[in-house]
């Protein structure tokens, strides 16, 4: 699959011509011209909202490149910001005003939703959650879990109610917000389904573009999505064993098992290059399994300088 580690992108730190703004988030490297967007996906690795010490290599060519295959499968249940890659790690679209939220939508009771259940709490977001609920048990229907989207610290739970009273977004934006993010969970679904997955929970970003909601940023990888797999799915769950899942949670359970939790005055364990490696091949396997296709790293040495370059080339011809 790799026959060599090409060294991880830490971060970038471009000057392009017309450039007015440069964000850096957790893992994307934001760069603005004019009406458009450069997002750059890098190495970093995130989990309880802390940016953790090491890179994990092709972590970034694999989410740039997973997420462009859904948007663009995507785009006709949903208009979206992208219009170009023009580098396996870059991708180039409309600039839309963000809106501060994170559609979350769920169809299983896991992760944060079940850490909340366990606790013994019946709502979630404003979500009644039926009693007698076991982890990774299907709710009734797909539930919509919204967290407000923090600049720093923590993203916070918030109710539909909550969301329209502090005037996040009016009445007719959350029913197109709740319509488009339920129109694309259900067609990632299916697109799940079909490579032997199942789309377990995952996350939606909009923004406003000339009076339409555009979904922003990256859908359906595993930063933003969690994925069990499908054979031997009902199997475990009736037996109580943990899934087999593609998704981002492994990171957060070996931080955890290692005292981290994201909380104050713990300390972030470093991980070891075998834990590196384990990450970055989770990464790829996902975007195997998910796509039918052999990821193909860039062996590139200078990926960096690579970017740039794919990058002012683009800017070229537009």
């Amino acid at each position: 699959m790799m026959s060599s580690t090409p060294r991880p992108v830490q971060e970038t730190r471009f000057s392009f011509p017309g450039q007015t703004h440069f964000y850096s988030g957790k893992v994307r490297d934001l760069y603005r011209i004019g009406d458009r967007i450069i997002l750059v996906a890098t190495d970093r690795i995130s989990a309880f909202d802390h940016i953790l010490p090491r890179a994990i290599p092709y972590k970034g060519q694999v989410l740039n490149q997973l997420s462009a295959y859904f948007l663009r499968a995507s785009s006709e249940v949903a208009p979206n910001w992208l219009e170009a890659t023009p580098d396996p790690n870059v991708s180039i679209g409309k600039y839309c005003d963000p809106i501060p939220l994170e559609m979350v939508i769920r169809k299983y009771l896991t992760g944060h939703a079940w850490r909340t259940y366990r606790e013994g709490h019946r709502t979630l977001c404003g979500v009644s959650l039926p009693d007698g609920m076991k982890e990774n048990d299907p709710f009734p229907e797909p539930i919509i879990t919204p967290a407000t989207k923090a600049t720093s610290g923590h993203d916070e739970d918030i109710s539909v109610e909550q969301i329209l009273s502090q005037g996040i977004v009016t009445p007719d934006e959350w029913a197109l917000l709740e319509q488009r993010t339920r129109a694309l969970f259900d067609l990632g679904t299916r697109m799940a389904r079909a490579r032997g997955l199942i789309l377990v929970d995952t996350k939606y970003e909009f923004g406003r573009w000339h009076g339409d909601l555009l979904v922003m940023d990256e859908i359906h990888t595993p930063d933003s999505s969690r994925y069990f797999l499908l054979e031997g799915f009902e199997e475990r769950r009736s037996r109580g064993e943990p899934q087999v899942q593609l998704s981002k949670e492994f990171v957060r359970e070996w931080l955890m098992a290692h005292g981290f939790q994201g909380l104050e005055n713990q300390t972030m364990p470093v991980m070891g290059d075998d834990v590196v490696r384990a990450i970055s091949e989770r990464y790829i396997q996902l975007y195997e399994q998910v796509t039918g296709t052999s990821f193909e790293p860039d062996p590139d040495p200078d990926p960096v300088s690579r970017m740039e370059g794919a990058v002012r080339q683009w800017l070229l011809h537009v």
